[in-house]
């Protein structure tokens, strides 16, 4: 009767007579009401929402040998939710309830192994139990083997293993699936490479509002792949990403809206925009900031602010942010000037093959500011920049040639 007013088959639907039957029926000791019962105490349905009572109610069922109760105790045990936190805890009952082969179950167990909590890490042990679960069709369970295959953890590194095991999730309507595919697609890993397959892919992932199909879409509409190029189509996929936290489409969207393209420029919008991806910890978009307080563009121009954001973005190797950082040592803006500091980072992005940066080694040698002065370092520098294009270093390299021959003669 319980299963009967909770679907409302045969009979009005309704929550409350629902939790009123399956109580009759727990109270009796029926595994599967009081399984049902925890189910809609852990909701809210019926009954006020307490995870107590969910627990105490899975906890009978799961005594009782009940898979199901036993796989929600581990999520309880997982999350913290009635009972104090314990992955320990949460692997002994999702194993349980693995042992009699119920998929979920099997699934969070591989996720335990392979991120080595509450068991020993082992993508071997991981591996077994994804397998079991994407066996029986579990869809994260074959996401999960797509994604071991991929990397080769646990089993021989396989791009065509890994496709087929996301095509498996991906036509059950896995939206993780349907954007690995779209990645495998767009690569032509394990695939033949095609943008309009990945395009595909990516759409069907994206209309489950996954955030990083949406960013995908976003990119292939801006960069006309796959799709005729549409800044406009690539300003609403951004922004629905965007909107979910994505921090690549937040400084994606930054983009667009600094440069005015999909939608009308506005400063102030690319610098709300780049300012979430950047306290997200992105590394563009720490740049991007940067750059907006180094110029005054849609914030008060600051050179101490520019030094914050550029530092940020350099101290993850961003070489472009580690040149206007030793740019602004050099000048000292923001900073107490310091050639040795300009230095430092100059070579952190030349060394990264940073043709701006190579090209301020060399005038710096050439110089002797913060390093002593060699002209055979200068020329080194000089010739790298020189031979990705820069102009500045290959006048440079022209002039102070001509410079040591008057020296010479």
């Amino acid at each position: 009767m319980g299963d009967m007013y909770r679907d409302g088959k045969g009979v009005p639907q309704s929550d409350e007579e629902a939790v009123k039957w399956f109580t009759k029926a727990a109270e009796q000791g029926d595994e599967n009401a009081q399984y049902s019962l925890g189910y809609m105490y852990c909701d809210g349905k019926g009954v006020p929402q307490s995870y107590e009572e969910a627990v105490k109610w899975y906890a009978k069922a799961a005594e009782q040998g009940n898979m199901n109760g036993e796989c929600n105790m581990g999520d309880m045990y997982l999350y913290g939710r009635g009972v104090p936190q314990s992955y320990e805890e949460a692997v002994k009952w999702f194993r349980k309830s693995a042992e009699q082969s119920n998929s979920i179950a099997q699934n969070r167990l591989g996720d335990f192994y392979r991120d080595g909590k509450g068991v020993s890490q082992s993508y071997e042990e991981a591996v077994t139990w994804y397998t079991k679960a994407a066996e029986q069709g579990n869809m994260d369970g074959e996401c999960n083997m797509g994604d071991m295959c991929l990397y080769g953890r646990g089993v021989r590194q396989s791009y065509e293993e890994a496709v087929k095991w996301y095509t498996k999730a991906a036509e059950q309507g896995n939206m993780d699936g349907e954007c690995n595919m779209g990645d495998m697609c767009l690569y032509g890993r394990g695939v033949s490479q095609s943008y309009e397959e990945a395009v595909r892919w990516f759409r069907k992932s994206a209309e489950q509002s996954n955030s990083i199909a949406q960013n995908r879409l976003g990119d292939l509409y801006r960069d006309g792949k796959g799709v005729s190029q549409s800044d406009e189509e690539a300003v609403t996929w951004y922004t629905k990403a965007a909107e979910q936290g994505n921090k690549i489409a937040q400084n994606c969207l930054g983009d667009l809206y600094r440069d005015g393209k999909g939608v009308s420029q506005s400063y102030e919008e690319a610098v709300k925009w780049f300012r979430k991806s950047a306290e997200q910890g992105h590394e563009k978009a720490q740049f991007n900031m940067g750059d907006m307080y180094l110029h005054g563009r849609g914030v008060p121009q600051s050179d101490e602010e520019a030094v914050k954001w550029f530092r940020k973005s350099a101290e993850q190797s961003n070489s472009i942010a580690q040149n206007r950082l030793g740019d602004l040592y050099r000048d000292g803006k923001g900073v107490s000037q310091s050639y040795e500091e300009a230095v430092r980072w100059y070579t952190k992005a030349a060394e990264q093959g940073n043709m701006d940066g190579e090209c301020n080694m060399g005038d710096m040698y050439l110089n002797g500011k913060g390093v002593p002065k060699s002209y055979e370092e200068a020329v080194k520098w000089f010739t790298k920049a020189a031979e990705q294009g820069d102009e500045k270093a290959l006048y440079y390299l022209i002039t102070s040639s001509e410079e040591k021959q008057c020296i010479l003669s």
